[in-house]
């Protein structure tokens, strides 16, 4: 179990590393496969993953043009990049938990294949022209149509209507698309966007979906909170109903293995696997908590793209719903990829000025492309 986590974790660091120093990856790598000891490959691990977090130019937002940060470095700045990054990571601790618990490989795959699906969708959507520029408004009313149709015609179970069947494998749109929802309205200021969180609403209190909608209503205060426009109060006004609605009927879902309650019963598995599933959980965040610190003019979306993922865990930790990412189920995999294209496209750039001022720039490289693999190891 020792040995899976290390390996993780060194392939984590692999992907964290900038494009110069990819030997440096591939060498962590092939050092790990001659340590005999458990304990003393995870060890070596966890140094190398502190050794990528040194060098990874993302959590590097301080560091100049001047000290020769190559075009393939700066774009691993990309605040999408980074989300992506930690999307495979909390993802990757996620299969090491399953497996360690037992779970059915047939989760596993699930998770993996949700995963590269995601990366694929993101990358699709990024050649087409970034999601929110493909009919703004429509795209957003069209994504919170699904989430009311399941609502109306989904799958029940335990008094609630969340699910749609997608080829035998049970979706829940509003986990999907939430949170692109609420990204694309921190976005805009336009009637269509307000229209589809309109919907999500009231989506949400008729199926009823309490996580969901908490998450929701979290979304837009940190949006009103950032941003106090009319529209958002609107928004926060919507969502906080849908919310006392979701909180007036019952919720009596049972709690199912390895996808509710994983934030507890990982530790009853080994404490290494409760680790893991901690470490997901918060690296989730570290998108959100980079982006303010980092790029004010774009708080608000960091700020709603940290609530919505924030309230959705703390849903898994308080009741019995999806433990996002690290738990088994692809909805939540599915929509934390397809939220960071509501994160700025490009990254925000430090320079020095002539009289010794920092300013701030976009940055000129065009958006790179996003791929996707999945490596089967027997």
């Amino acid at each position: 179990m020792r040995r899976l986590l290390a390996a993780a974790i060194v392939a984590l660091a692999a992907l964290i590393l900038p494009s110069r120093h990819r030997d440096w990856g591939r060498a962590m790598i092939a050092e790990l496969g001659t340590i005999e000891r458990p304990g003393a490959a995870l060890a070596f691990a966890l140094g190398c993953l502190a050794g990528a977090l040194r060098q990874a130019p993302s959590l590097h937002p301080l560091q100049s043009d001047r000290e020769g940060l190559s075009a393939m470095d700066q774009q691993s700045r990309n605040p999408r990049r980074l989300a992506a990054l930690c999307a495979i990571g909390a993802t990757g601790l996620g299969l090491f938990y399953l497996a360690a618990a037992g779970a059915p490989l047939s989760s596993l795959a699930v998770n993996a294949a949700a995963l590269a699906i995601g990366l694929l969708a993101v990358g699709v959507a990024a050649e087409a022209g970034k999601l929110w520029r493909i009919g703004g408004g429509a795209v957003a009313v069209a994504l919170a149509c699904p989430i009311l149709l399941t609502a109306l015609f989904g799958i029940s179970a335990g008094g609630v209507t969340r699910w749609l069947s997608a080829g035998g494998i049970l979706v829940q749109p509003g986990l999907v698309l939430v949170p692109v929802i609420a990204l694309g309205f921190a976005r805009s200021r336009g009637a269509g966007p307000l229209l589809a969180v309109l919907i999500a609403a009231l989506a949400l209190a008729l199926q009823p979906d309490r996580a969901m909608a908490g998450a929701l209503a979290a979304a837009m205060a940190a949006l009103a909170l950032a941003r106090p426009e009319r529209t958002a109060l609107v928004a926060l006004g919507a969502a906080l109903a849908a919310f006392a609605a979701t909180l007036a009927r019952a919720d009596a879902s049972p709690a199912m293995p390895f996808v509710d309650q994983v934030l507890y019963s990982s530790f009853g598995v080994h404490p290494l696997a409760g680790l893991a599933v901690l470490a997901g959980a918060a690296l989730m965040l570290v998108p959100a908590i980079a982006g303010c610190v980092r790029d004010p003019d774009n708080r608000p979306s960091y700020a709603v793209f940290g609530a919505v993922w924030l309230a959705v865990i703390l849903a898994a930790a308080l009741g019995n719903y999806p433990t996002p990412l690290v738990g088994y189920g692809g909805s939540a995999i599915l929509g934390y990829l397809l939220s960071l294209l509501g994160l700025p496209a490009r990254p925000a750039i430090l320079s020095v000025g002539s009289g010794g001022a920092a300013t701030q720039s976009v940055a000129e490289e065009p958006q790179p492309k996003l791929r996707a693999g999945l490596t089967l190891v027997g």
